[in-house]
């Protein structure tokens, strides 16, 4: 069973919680840039994956579009995929100030 979270924050850029992020878990993260989402970031490894990015993409009009529709006040967000229950990963993001928790989905 998998484990899908999506933490957001407007307190935080997403350079930001790629830091806050490597120092408490250990994890390396990749730039990567996509169409559909804009720059991210990717950290992969031990069964977790983790993707920072901006709530809202650019187009390439000038228009931006939000990536989480039912939560717009969110300018980053952090999805996290996990085999299991993963108690470290949660503990870690729970301890970083003004990052919620908005969704959370076990398929």
């Amino acid at each position: 069973m998998s484990h899908h979270r999506v933490y957001g924050t407007s307190a935080h850029t997403a350079s930001d919680l790629v830091e806050l992020v490597t120092a408490c878990l250990g994890m390396a993260f990749a730039e990567r840039e996509s169409d559909y989402r804009g720059v991210y970031h990717v950290a992969d490894g031990g069964g977790v994956r983790i993707e920072i990015q901006p709530n809202k993409i650019p187009w390439d009009c000038g228009e931006e579009e939000l990536y989480d529709l039912e939560h717009p006040a969110a300018q980053v967000l952090v999805l996290t995929t996990t085999r299991g229950p993963d108690l470290t990963l949660q503990a870690c993001l729970d301890s970083i100030e003004e990052l919620m928790l908005l969704s959370h989905e076990s398929v």
